[in-house]
C-alpha cells in the first residue's frame, strides 16, 4: 500500500473533542460539522474562513441540511430541527423521539439518503463495553422506523452511490472493521441484507466517517493510522491520503466546485507519536483534483 502525501489546511479556530458530520452547504457556500462531546454544531463560511459556533442542550452525533433553511441534528433523546440564531444561541424544536434498547446511548453517524430521508445509527456510549445494541434507523413522513439494521457496535461510514441504490455503513469498532454493501430500494427506502465488502482489518485504521465521489468511489477516514482511504465502486483501494493527525473521523467534499475535501477529527486521550498534536481536534481541507456530489437536504419531515 502507497500512502500519498498532499498539502493540508487546518482551517478551524477550534480543537474539537470528537469532531465529526461535515456537511457542506452549496447554497450558502459554508460547512457545517458537529463536536459530539462539546457538544457544539460548527459553521465555517469560505469566503472569509470565519467560524461561528452554538451550543446544543445534548450529544449531537451527526447533521443534515434541510430543506427549509435549518438542520436536523441527531442528539442523544431523539432528532432535533436546529435554526441557528446569532452564535451561540440556537433554537432546537424535538422532530422525534428515539427509545433506546438499552441506558446510555446516542445517536452517531449518519446522513440523508438522495431522496431525503435522513437515516442514522445509534451506538452505546462506552465503546469498552462493545455492546451490540446499535442500530439504524429513518426518518421520513411516517416518523422514525427502526431499527432497519441491529447489531451495530459502533455504526459508521454511512453513504449512498451517486444512483442512490448503493449504500455503506461500517462498523468502527475495533472487534469488527468492516464496511459492508447494501442494496437500497430508493423508491421504498428499503436496506437489503449486508454484504461483505472491504475488510478493514487488513488495513491501517478502523473505518469512520465516509464520503462518496462523483465517479461513485467511496472515500472513508482510518481513525488511529492517520490516512484517508479512497475505494473504487468494485472494493479495490485506490489510494491512501495521509494526514497530520492521528484520528481523523469523518471526511466531506465541498469547496465553490466541490473539488476540496475537508475532514474532521478527534482529539485523542494521549498524542500520538509521529503526528502534529496541536492539529489534533482540528477541521482540515485538502484540494486532491477529485470532485464530489452535492449533500442531499432532509426534505421527509414527519406529518404531524
Amino acid at each position: 500500500m502507497s500512502v500519498h502525501t498532499v498539502a493540508v489546511e487546518a482551517v478551524s479556530i477550534s480543537r474539537d473533542k470528537v469532531g465529526e458530520c461535515p456537511v457542506w452547504s452549496v447554497a450558502n457556500q459554508c460547512l457545517y460539522w458537529v463536536d459530539i462531546e462539546g457538544p457544539f454544531i460548527h459553521r465555517l463560511s469560505w469566503a472569509n474562513r470565519h467560524q461561528s459556533t452554538w451550543t446544543l442542550p445534548e450529544r449531537v452525533g451527526c447533521i443534515a441540511l434541510s430543506a427549509r433553511g435549518t438542520l436536523i441534528a441527531a442528539m442523544e433523546t431523539g432528532v432535533f430541527e436546529v435554526a441557528l440564531g446569532d452564535p451561540p444561541l440556537a433554537r432546537v424544536s424535538l422532530l422525534t423521539p428515539v427509545t433506546h434498547p438499552q441506558p446510555s446511548m446516542r445517536f452517531n453517524d449518519g446522513r440523508c439518503d438522495r431522496q431525503g430521508r435522513f437515516w442514522v445509527g445509534t451506538m452505546v456510549r462506552d465503546i469498552g463495553l462493545a455492546s451490540p445494541a446499535g442500530g439504524i434507523y429513518g426518518l421520513d413522513e411516517s416518523g422514525l422506523r427502526g431499527p432497519v439494521l441491529t447489531g451495530y457496535i459502533t455504526p459508521n461510514g454511512m453513504a449512498f452511490s451517486p444512483d442512490g441504490q448503493t449504500a455503506y455503513l461500517s462498523d468502527s469498532h475495533p472487534t469488527r472493521q468492516q464496511i459492508t454493501q447494501h442494496h437500497f430500494d430508493t423508491t421504498s427506502g428499503t436496506w437489503g441484507a449486508a454484504q461483505p465488502w472491504v475488510n478493514m482489518q487488513a488495513l491501517p485504521g478502523r473505518p469512520d466517517g465516509a464520503a462518496v465521489d462523483a465517479e461513485g468511489c467511496y472515500w472513508i477516514c482510518a481513525n488511529d493510522a492517520g490516512l484517508v482511504h479512497r475505494f473504487s465502486p468494485q472494493g479495490t483501494l485506490l489510494q491512501s491520503i495521509a494526514v497530520p493527525v492521528s484520528k481523523p473521523a469523518m471526511c466531506a467534499f465541498g469547496g465553490p466546485e466541490l473539488r476540496h475535501l475537508f475532514v474532521t477529527s478527534i482529539r485523542p486521550a494521549t498524542p500520538a507519536a509521529g503526528f502534529d498534536a496541536t492539529l489534533d481536534g482540528a477541521l482540515l481541507v485538502l484540494e486532491l483534483g477529485v470532485q464530489g456530489l452535492p449533500e442531499p437536504l432532509f426534505s421527509r419531515f414527519p406529518i404531524r
